[in-house]
């Protein structure tokens, strides 16, 4: 009778353990199954391209979603935003964002300039002013997901904003407005001036089949757990 309950401890932390990788796995899929719709939801944008006014920015019920936006309007004499780790092809380096003033706005927008490296030793690069734009057209988009980073705002030297996650409502304060627009304007490669750039939604997080792969592992480690119950249960229930 002293097996029993060595036995059910150990089934316990079994199942605990199956239950745990198995939440893992169906979690990994989820956010697979998410990017992968807003990916769709992107390219059909991108391929439809009808435009909306820069004020569709400024919706709160379209916050998580994707148009492509076309209006007039004029940057504000504001710092630039730059949001930290940004890595393209493979290098790590910052996005410039500036703030839009569309014409007949409810709210001002952050607009991304494109990407500039940063050097292994952390400086700063020096910021271009604002480009001379006064007709604008791009992708409006959800911020860049900031998963657990709280969303600090460190004013540096030349007054530009280095940020770890763009969050509207923290550099809204920051800069003194009132409000952000939830959506930022991803600006069009073809409009001359800024940094490179693209229009890639999920530029800097992990793709729908690495989140597959992923949940593939978790689940295997389920299923590896309680094979190795059944084969210990079967061992010691041998005479």
């Amino acid at each position: 009778m002293s097996g029993l309950p060595t036995r059910a401890v150990g089934w316990t932390a079994a199942l605990l353990a199956i239950a745990l990788f198995s939440a893992l796995g169906a979690w990994q899929l989820d956010r697979g199954r998410q990017k992968q719709a807003m990916l769709d939801a992107a390219a059909q944008t991108l391929s439809a391209r009808r435009p909306q006014p820069l004020d569709a920015a400024a919706d709160p019920a379209q916050r998580g979603a994707h148009a492509w936006a076309e209006g007039g309007g004029r940057f504000a004499d504001l710092p630039a935003v730059l949001l930290d780790n940004q890595q393209r092809n493979g290098r790590p380096g910052l996005r410039a964002y500036r703030v839009f003033l569309p014409e007949q706005g409810r709210a001002p927008l952050l607009v991304e300039l494109g990407w500039l490296p940063v050097p292994p030793d952390r400086t700063i690069p020096a910021i271009e002013p604002a480009p001379a734009w006064t007709r604008l057209r791009g992708l409006l988009s959800p911020p860049p997901a900031a998963g657990l980073v709280a969303p600090a705002v460190q004013p540096q030297a030349d007054g530009s904003l280095l940020v770890l996650a763009l969050d509207p409502g923290a550099i809204a304060r920051a800069l003194g407005l009132e409000a952000l627009a939830p959506r930022v304007l991803r600006a069009d490669p073809a409009l001359p001036g800024g940094y490179p750039r693209d229009l890639q939604v999920l530029a800097n997080t992990l793709p729908p089949e690495r989140h597959l792969g992923y949940a593939v592992q978790w689940f295997g480690l389920a299923a590896a757990v309680l094979a190795t119950a059944l084969i210990l249960t079967f061992r010691r229930s041998r005479p």
